[in-house]
């Protein structure tokens, strides 16, 4: 369906493979603030985190063909991971050294513009080293880890857009409109830390060290709710707790990557 077209302009691109997505008004990714009519951050286009599940969906489904003896399941799925992995070299920033967030970008026209790139520092690039499979070589795996490490980790998360970015926003305080402009503007969230560890140990192969990046958790468990993770934190420091007291995908996405972390370091 995806290949084909479906709503908000979910489709696959004919000239590159891959998924673009997004219309006037949506908010289609997990960065999906919005207050009455206005959305915070669109990212119409390619956005390199969609790509990045579009590259590990095909893969998957081209294994199960295989494993089914479907031929031409596996063939057509090949065919589009083939496509989309090689046009995934498009969402490298040379510049910067680390991936752009949205191919494609919307630039003021109705339609996503071809070559318009949204080069600002988010988070969203962790899914092309974290996730299985990746199309980016050795050297560009570790520039993204970097980058992320260097603009974006905290001790309670990953900041969601560089403060760096003169967009950037360090707290998370005021009525509605305002907290959902910071939503993803800056402010850190702590599922990201699962994808984060996971990527530095892809790279760097040092377990112990991938697993110290979630440790300063801990001594929040005893700060907003008793025994929990918070959804998000302010950028700026000391990274007070904000947003839902409890989180199912910040306490999921930190024991998920401890468990995995804890059973390679029993490897040694």
């Amino acid at each position: 369906q995806h290949a084909q077209g479906t709503r908000y302009g979910i489709r696959v691109d004919p000239a590159d493979g891959l998924l673009q997505a997004g219309e006037r008004g949506t908010q289609l990714t997990w960065m999906d603030a919005k207050h009455g009519d206005q959305v915070f951050t669109p990212r119409i286009g390619k956005p390199v985190e969609i790509n990045a599940l579009w590259l590990n969906a095909l893969d998957v489904a081209a294994r199960l063909g295989a494993q089914l003896r479907n031929g031409s399941e596996q063939r057509y799925c090949e065919s589009l991971l083939a496509r989309a992995a090689s046009s995934f070299s498009r969402f490298w920033n040379p510049e910067r050294s680390c991936l752009y967030d949205v191919l494609d970008a919307e630039d003021g026209a109705q339609n996503a513009a071809r070559g318009a790139r949204d080069a600002r520092i988010r988070p969203n690039q962790i899914f092309a080293v974290s996730l299985p499979y990746s199309a980016l070589p050795p050297e560009q795996m570790r520039a993204v880890v970097d980058c992320c490490g260097r603009e974006l980790l905290t001790s309670h998360g990953l900041r969601s857009l560089s403060p760096k970015d003169l967009g950037f926003a360090g707290r998370y305080l005021g009525g509605p409109a305002q907290r959902d402009a910071a939503y993803h503007m800056g402010t850190v969230w702590a599922w990201l830390l699962g994808p984060y560890s996971r990527a530095h140990y892809r790279v760097y192969g040092d377990a112990r060290l991938a697993q110290s990046f979630l440790e300063p958790i801990g001594q929040h468990l005893e700060c907003a709710c008793l025994g929990t993770v918070s959804e998000i934190f302010d950028g700026d420091a000391p990274h007070s707790a904000r947003g839902c007291f409890a989180q199912a995908w910040s306490v999921a996405e930190i024991l998920r990557a401890w468990i995995d972390l804890e059973r390679e370091i029993s490897k040694q």
